[in-house]
């Protein structure tokens, strides 16, 4: 039943697309666009191309975060985000974090999914094409951001706790807490930056957990 709800708000957000031809992506788009590819069977013995346009960096929260739906390449439907947009044999569910996406999966109606693939071209597909050229280097740059999600909200959360406890009055009550690491305002600066990087990595990767990404920004 809740699925069932949760696809009918889904379909109240999609308008029907206008035709007009899939644009290109170019290299100067790399900071704010996706672009997603899925090819299903057409019934027919051929492939229908469907495509998801999305520009990162919107507020998922507002009415005008959207994302487009091309069918072999026009404009087929428009959705508010969070979208989830009906094709044959399920649907394509797009969701957006603070760093760039945080889903864009074929979700079939038995159940099992799979990501969209990424237009060569873009930020996504640079990285998909990094993992399959180099994928030592790949699961490297994986592990330093998963380390550097998992170390540094615990490196500032400890230095928040010392300048709380610090006061006389909090003293008093639970002691004086003394960080192990202390940082410069340059140095959490960089630490915050290395933060936010590693949660753009993982997201051009399509990973996402809430304990992580969710508290990165």
């Amino acid at each position: 039943m809740f699925e069932e709800m949760r696809n009918r708000r889904a379909a109240r957000r999609i308008t029907p697309g206008d035709g007009r031809p899939l644009r290109r992506f170019r290299w100067w788009q790399l900071p704010y666009r996706s672009l997603f590819y899925l090819r299903l069977p057409d019934g027919g013995g051929g492939q229908a191309v469907y495509a998801v346009d999305v520009r990162r960096g919107q507020d998922q929260t507002s009415a005008q975060a959207r994302a487009d739906l091309y069918l072999d390449g026009r404009h087929h439907a428009r959705s508010r985000l969070p979208a989830a947009f009906p094709v044959p044999g399920g649907t394509v569910e797009v969701r957006l974090s603070r760093f760039g996406l945080r889903r864009c999966h074929y979700v079939t109606t038995k159940g099992t999914e799979q990501p969209l693939v990424p237009d060569r071209d873009s930020a996504e597909g640079r990285r998909a094409h990094l993992d399959r050229a180099h994928p030592a280097l790949s699961r490297g740059i994986g592990a330093l951001s998963l380390t550097a999600l998992v170390a540094s909200p615990a490196v500032l959360a400890a230095q928040i706790v010392e300048h709380i406890t610090a006061v006389p009055a909090v003293a008093e009550r639970v002691g004086a807490l003394t960080s192990p690491v202390h940082f410069s305002a340059a140095g959490n600066a960089v630490l915050t930056l290395i933060t936010l990087s590693a949660a753009t990595e993982r997201a051009l990767r399509l990973r996402y957990n809430r304990l992580l990404d969710g508290t990165a920004g």
